[in-house]
């Protein structure tokens, strides 16, 4: 007999999965070429040569013991380091391999952090609509979700005055995620700013910190640069970026993985930054490794944290993504849907006519189109498109489209 805690999240779980799994079955039935997969984000674009590279000369070079041996459980010491110095030169930053935490890729390290943060019936806010597991992995450790609305006017940023109403004395964190999984949205800086700014007053108000997690796994794929990333604070000035939290507020802690930036989801690679402005930075840099070991991750896996520190420079085929994302809203768009148009991550965010979700997931799938309903991401009224795809299959799909289109 399972839990009655884990018979909620085996309900509710996997509206992405069973999406994946029934195009499989659709995929049998009426051929791989007459499906087309939208549903789940799983990077087509192959790891860069580097990480093979890497690979090979690691295992071929290195002792055994040195390759899959037990480390400090925040990570290899000269990994971090080499972590650090990467983030110093693109931020401007002084970190030192003391605030890196090497994780199990970004769901552990919001995991980590919300073992290391919460009590029980203590709070996380988040701003809808948000990643899927956000709800579990705060409710994992006995918190409890607070939904912030997004902004009328169809920006799907979050609207701040939502923001400071979700917020209590039993507020420990706000979780934010920029590029947006679901909406593809970036956050503007005049929006972190006002994020900012409204967290700094509830602080006050209630006496406490409240940490800002930037959740960022797709911090490397954005489309627009000239619109979002600034290179203030590098030292080299031509090194460009999306605006750094923790530049902007002080209690704000990074979480990040290289899952998407560099195609690796199954390695499960990525760390934790936790900068020295942090309130009680040394006492939560601590929590956060210990949580390594007592969650039984131990540590992040060992072979890829020493791939990471060699591949720190590489980058995602963002072009491919950003083509793709053009041609899948050309395609909808076209088909009578409205759309955010892609900024960055790989998702295409679109409304559904009459604002019935599930209606539109089920008649798409009578045209072998398959999608995520926006309710799975609190954001009913929508649904998502991942357009991390082979870029034949997104073409193919046209007329699947404009039939669908035509029914409604």
């Amino acid at each position: 007999m399972i839990s009655n805690k884990m018979k909620s999240h085996v309900g509710a779980e996997g509206v992405i999965r069973r999406m994946f799994e029934a195009g499989i079955q659709m995929k049998a039935e009426f051929g791989a070429e007459n499906v087309y997969d939208f549903s789940l984000g799983n990077p087509n674009v192959p790891a860069p040569d580097k990480i093979q590279e890497s690979i090979k000369k690691i295992v071929d070079t290195l002792p055994p013991g040195k390759i899959h041996s037990y480390m400090p459980n925040a990570g290899f010491p000269e990994v971090r380091v080499e972590v650090a110095k990467h983030l110093n030169k693109i931020y401007g930053t002084l970190y030192s391999e003391k605030n890196i935490i090497m994780t199990a890729g970004a769901g552990s390290a919001l995991n980590l952090l919300m073992k290391s943060m919460l009590d029980i019936d203590d709070e996380v806010v988040v701003p809808c609509p948000y990643f899927a597991e956000y709800k579990g992995y705060i409710e994992n450790y006995y918190g409890k979700i607070v939904e912030a609305a997004p902004r009328a006017d169809g920006s799907f940023l979050p609207d701040m005055d939502s923001v400071a109403a979700a917020v209590t004395p039993r507020t420990k964190a706000v979780i934010v995620n920029t590029p947006n999984n679901p909406t593809g949205v970036i956050y503007p800086e005049s929006v972190i700013k006002e994020l900012a700014d409204v967290l700094r007053k509830k602080e006050e108000e209630v006496g406490h910190p409240i940490y800002l997690i930037s959740d960022e796994p797709y911090r490397d794929i954005v489309f627009d640069e000239s619109k979002y990333v600034s290179g203030s604070g590098a030292d080299n000035e031509e090194i460009r970026h999306l605006p750094w939290m923790p530049d902007y507020y002080d209690d704000a802690i990074v979480a990040y993985s290289y899952s998407k930036s560099l195609s690796l989801p199954g390695e499960r690679i990525g760390n934790i930054i936790i900068p020295d402005t942090c309130d009680g930075a040394d006492e939560l840099i601590g929590a956060v490794t210990t949580a390594n070991l007592v969650t039984g991750v131990v540590n992040a896996p060992s072979l890829m944290q020493l791939v990471i520190a060699r591949c720190l420079d590489e980058k995602s085929d963002v072009e491919f993504y950003r083509k793709n994302g053009e041609i899948l809203y050309d395609i909808v768009t076209a088909a009578g849907f409205e759309a955010v148009k892609p900024q960055g991550a790989f998702y295409l965010w679109v409304k559904a006519p009459g604002g019935d979700d599930n209606k539109l997931v089920e008649l798409a799938k009578k045209h072998h189109i398959l999608m995520v309903p926006g309710s799975a991401f609190a954001g009913p009224g929508n649904v998502r498109l991942s357009y991390c795809v082979a870029r034949d299959m997104i073409e193919r799909s046209r007329q699947a489209f404009l039939d669908l289109g035509d029914e409604y």
